[in-house]
């Protein structure tokens, strides 16, 4: 049976955070020998640190927050697509993109090296126009290599907007820079953080078919 691959971001002391955000500390607050019995660690952060996903309450002051969303679309058959030849990302590049009716999460490798102790100056750009093209497909779950799915100076948030609209929920800050174009079985589940805008995730993948060229019909 396939192994299973981690595609998230390890959390520690050293990840880069949004700038003006609360960066991710962890620490020992009570040791086995304090304590005689166990070691008692102490985490704070933002919910937007590593790999994450965005309730659309991140964004919409009405929107759904973490607990209330529904729990399938983040556990499924998902696609990795490698899209790292452009730095623009729009429906007509998607549409050259080949994968199974059945799949319903794609999961994008962009042109942006993924080093977690960095916050990018830039981002590959993804235009609001891969919303309604996704839905059409029957996609839930978009996920990327990326901190955002949007400019990190970006106020109008038009493309986290666009695809809550057409019904599809994000997943940011994954590591997919070595993992092979092909057809996997997705798990990346939000904590149950009630009122929450987002919630950091563990996402892991096992393929489950042999790699193919996906990048183009």
């Amino acid at each position: 049976m396939a192994q299973w691959i981690d595609i998230s971001q390890p959390l520690s002391n050293q990840i880069a955070h949004w700038p003006g955000d609360t960066p991710f500390q962890y620490q020992l607050t009570a040791s086995m020998v304090e304590t005689n019995s166990v070691n008692i660690g102490n985490i704070q952060t933002s919910l937007h640190i590593g790999t994450h996903i965005d309730a659309p309450y991140h964004f919409s002051k009405n929107g759904k927050t973490v607990d209330q969303l529904p729990l399938e679309p983040y556990i499924g058959k998902a696609v990795v697509l490698d899209v790292s030849r452009t730095d623009i990302i729009n429906a007509a590049v998607l549409s050259q993109m080949n994968w199974s009716n059945d799949i319903k999460r794609v999961l994008l490798h962009t042109s942006l090296p993924n080093n977690p102790t960095r916050f990018p100056e830039a981002l590959p750009y993804l235009d609001p126009d891969i919303a309604p093209f996704l839905q059409a497909q029957g996609v839930v779950l978009l996920g990327v290599d990326m901190p955002s799915v949007d400019a990190p100076d970006s106020k109008d948030l038009s493309t986290h907007h666009a695809l809550s609209k057409h019904g599809i929920l994000i997943l940011e800050n994954l590591l997919l820079d070595t993992v092979p174009i092909g057809e996997y079985e997705l798990i990346a589940l939000p904590l149950a953080i009630q009122g929450a805008d987002g919630s950091p995730v563990r996402a892991v993948i096992r393929p489950i078919k042999k790699e193919e060229k996906l990048h183009g019909k």
